[in-house]
């Protein structure tokens, strides 16, 4: 095979890994600051339960995602090292902050969250996750800036063939930043709602719920009910700055390939770039027109005005369409459990089964959604690592193509097993009863002998 073809798989396979485990951490750092912060304002001990187990989970999740960062960053210099010989001047100092905040203050207040509780005081504790919390976010910060620059670069110029930083906060702040660092963290916020949500459900079940599954899966629903409506409209937002600035990638997302006022909106083709056209078409006339232009005549440009020098176009197409089916899905799920719970009175067991049986099935599907619209965006970058800049083919390795596949069946059979092994353990000790903290005497009410 290729070789640059089996280094961009390698890559993909490694980013795959990498991008399940902080989807998880940057959000449920901020939901268990929420725990802490309802354990100490109403001493429920349903509460700190969640807490302890959800820090569990939370550990788990970030010793994988560390581990597989560290693998993947290898690839930069063995697959990619014009990458950094060309890039190196913008990349370098972004990729170093990242390392700092995820492992000065997630790694570090990370062991007070696990072994703090008691030994340090409540404020303290309290500090501790929220820093981790903070540190997880700034983690995507600045990933995000990064990986935004690549898409939409500014700020640089140069010079002798590399990359130098003229102005740093055009660098950070380039144009697709926000909404691109919006659309992740809302991920990762949904992604932990039916991550929580499908657990509890579970453990209703299989009969293992405790004191803290009620309230657990009630916050779930809520954070998907109030987050994908808000995701829909970032969304929308996103999809028109990467029309003004990647129009191909939109037009591969929605088969487009001829340049055309009132463009069809494709619910099914199955596009075919050697006839440069799409079989089995079912449309809905002039409606991706009207979405990603807001006018139901507004103009799309075609792929073939961007011969050579546009995305493959199967893979954007089915990736958005998977997203967008998962966020429908996630809208209908969260908003129907939160409905039928309310109705219930908050009892967590009066809840038809199929509808946890529903919760159960999704409770890793923001990882799906996450993966397709990764795929989306940096697929729909291609020819380019830079986008119209810097193209991918011009910074690969002459590493030969046996040590690359050889090294890609490893890295896929490991990262399985991790995966198969994590899912594994999560469901285990959401079937292990729940072993409660001590009490704390000075926490304790004020009991009166006074007769």
């Amino acid at each position: 095979m290729d070789p640059l073809i089996l280094a961009r798989a390698q890559f993909a396979a490694n980013m795959t890994f990498h991008i399940l485990f902080p989807t998880i951490s940057i959000a449920m750092g901020w939901t268990l600051l929420f725990f802490r912060t309802r354990w100490l304002a109403t001493n429920d001990a349903a509460w700190l339960a969640a807490y302890r187990f959800w820090t569990k989970v939370f550990a788990l999740t970030f010793a994988l995602g560390v581990v597989s960062g560290i693998t993947m960053s290898f690839q930069f210099g063995t697959n990619w090292p014009g990458f950094m010989e060309k890039v190196g001047n913008v990349a370098g100092p972004l990729l170093g902050y990242e390392v700092l905040t995820a492992f000065f203050l997630e790694a570090t207040f990370l062991g007070v969250m696990l072994f703090g509780h008691g030994r340090v005081s409540e404020k303290v504790h309290l500090v501790a996750t929220f820093l981790v919390a903070f540190g997880t976010t700034m983690s995507a910060f600045w990933i995000l800036s990064l990986d935004s620059w690549m898409q939409t670069p500014q700020g640089y110029e140069i010079v002798n063939g590399e990359f130098q930083v003229t102005s740093w906060l055009e660098v950070i702040f380039n144009p697709s930043f926000p909404y691109r660092l919006t659309h992740m963290l809302i991920a990762s916020g949904l992604t932990v709602a039916f991550f929580l949500a499908g657990l509890s459900a579970w453990q209703l079940l299989r009969g293992t719920a405790n004191i803290s599954t009620a309230k657990v899966l009630r916050v779930g629903l809520t954070l998907g009910a109030l987050l994908i409506p808000v995701q829909i409209v970032v969304g929308d937002m996103h999809g028109l700055n990467t029309l003004h600035h990647q129009p191909q990638k939109i037009a591969a997302m929605e088969g487009v390939w001829n340049t055309e006022r009132g463009a069809p909106l494709l619910l099914f083709a199955w596009p075919d770039e050697k006839t440069r056209s799409n079989r089995f078409e079912l449309a809905v006339p002039k409606v991706a027109s009207l979405i990603l232009t807001h006018d139901a005549d507004g103009e799309i440009k075609g792929l073939n005005e961007f011969k050579g020098a546009h995305p493959p176009v199967a893979p954007l197409f089915f990736g958005f369409r998977v997203m967008v089916g998962i966020g429908m899905a996630m809208f209908a799920m969260s908003w129907l459990g939160w409905w039928l719970y309310r109705r219930s009175g908050w009892v967590a067991s009066a809840l038809p089964r199929p509808l946890l049986w529903g919760l159960t099935a999704m409770t890793f599907s923001g990882w799906g959604a996450t993966v397709a619209g990764w795929y989306v965006t940096e697929i729909g970058r291609q020819p380019f690592i830079v986008y119209g800049l810097l193209r991918t083919a011009d910074v690969a390795s002459n590493v030969p193509s046996s040590m690359i596949a050889l090294s890609l069946a490893l890295y896929v059979t490991v990262y399985l097993a991790l995966i198969v092994s994590y899912i594994g353990v999560v469901k285990y000790m959401a079937e292990k009863p729940l072993d409660l903290p001590s009490p704390d005497p000075s926490r304790l009410p004020v009991v009166s002998t006074a007769t």
